[in-house]
């Protein structure tokens, strides 16, 4: 089937939750040729234009969105009766616990700090770029609730708006807890966790997540579209098929439209992507080369396990330090020694003691020097974020470039 515009088609994704048949919705009739006779030939009969598509029922994905956060769905959606099951009730109120809890001890104290320290960042973060993030949405617009877009690459796969069949199932509520587990008390998803978590039968990917945190930070979900990157890094249309099992020279994503509070239209891609050197080789070139094209970006690095450290992940990390006019990030993210000091000028939040002991190897003697400069203090961090989570063991490294970068 013909997905040249998913975002119009997600009622036939949902067709259990309408009366409209998915077997004759959106289907041309054929009409017979008239029958040729002795005299005449057949007469050419013009095709007829295609039926129109009709328009998506936005409440539907929006729906979903809250459901799988556990949160009210609209009257007139088929969900309604869902959420009458025990189950559901037992992990909504769970959940707006756990989510209470979240705010206190992070949102309400990042958003205070971003306003005033982030600026200038926020007003230059018209697209965030954020790799090794997986489906952490969560965080890329609570620290950039302004931008327009943000682009997440992980190796997780990308999953689909879950069905009505899936949603009913009681064993999607602990598969949500579970996921959500990590990234709400520790700020991050665990990416061996993440390997079997998003690929159950209940959560099949990133998709479910991004949609449970657009509706928990205030957005409106109006469209999810799946989509690929060609050769040249542009991007294209993809059906289900492609992106629920991609060959190996495809790179799978999707598309995700939301409104937030103000009505500010924002986008948010998934792209299922392995960022090594070695995968980002002449067949998967097509990830660099969209990056490339969004123009200046601003790159928020989090929980990154240290892979641009490493000499095998030098492309990514040299796209980043190109095409970047600020990047923030942990002491995960970029190795300090990558950052030339006449290009870039730094600021300094929280503290930096050493890694954890699953990345000793990964210690920066130049971030110990940097952070006991008594002429250029270290400015508070009021929040955990990163591997060492805990308040007054985080960091955060604001980098910016002193010169446009080239587009």
């Amino acid at each position: 089937m013909r997905l040249s515009a998913l975002r119009l088609l997600l009622p036939l994704a949902f067709a259990a939750f309408s009366c409209s048949d998915p077997k004759t919705a959106n289907t041309e009739k054929q009409q017979p040729a008239a029958p040729a006779t002795a005299d005449t030939a057949a007469p050419v009969k013009a095709p007829e234009p295609p039926a129109p598509t009709p328009a998506a029922d936005t409440a539907v994905v929006q729906d979903v969105a809250a459901y799988l956060a556990g949160m009210p769905v609209s009257q007139k959606n088929g969900l309604r009766a869902l959420t009458a099951q025990p189950a559901w009730r037992a992990f909504a109120a769970d959940a707006d616990k756990s989510w209470a809890k979240y705010h206190q001890t992070r949102t309400d104290k990042i958003q205070p700090w971003a306003t005033k320290e982030l600026d200038s960042v926020r007003q230059a973060a018209k697209t965030v770029f954020y790799p090794f993030s997986g489906p952490d949405l969560l965080n890329a617009v609570t620290m950039f609730p302004t931008s327009e877009t943000y682009v997440l690459l992980g190796l997780e796969p990308v999953g689909s708006v879950p069905r009505r069949s899936t949603l009913a199932k009681p064993k999607l509520f602990p598969a949500l807890k579970a996921s959500l587990w990590s990234v709400l008390n520790f700020s991050f998803f665990r990416t061996n966790d993440m390997a079997v978590d998003l690929k159950s039968l209940e959560l099949d990917g990133s998709l479910p997540l991004m949609m449970l945190f657009a509706a928990r930070t205030g957005h409106q979900v109006t469209a999810v579209r799946y989509v690929q990157l060609d050769a040249q890094g542009q991007l294209t249309d993809a059906d289900s098929l492609v992106v629920r099992k991609p060959g190996p020279l495809v790179i799978p994503g999707v598309e995700l439209k939301m409104l937030n509070k103000d009505g500010q239209e924002k986008t948010a891609y998934y792209f299922s992507a392995d960022l090594s050197d070695w995968k980002l080789g002449t067949t998967k070139e097509a990830t660099l080369k969209y990056v490339r094209s969004l123009g200046p970006l601003v790159t928020y690095v989090k929980s990154a396990t240290y892979l641009m450290h490493k000499s095998y992940f030098s492309k990514v990390r040299n796209l980043i330090l190109e095409r970047s006019s600020y990047v923030l990030q942990d002491d995960s993210g970029i190795a300090m020694k990558f950052f030339r000091p006449t290009d870039w000028q730094f600021t300094y939040y929280g503290v930096y003691r050493r890694p954890i002991n699953l990345f000793a190897k990964q210690y920066q003697p130049a971030l110990t020097k940097a952070y006991a400069d008594t002429a250029n203090r270290p400015r508070p961090l009021p929040f955990g974020t990163g591997y060492n989570w805990r308040q007054n063991d985080s960091n955060l490294l604001l980098a910016r470039r002193r010169t446009a970068p080239a587009i």
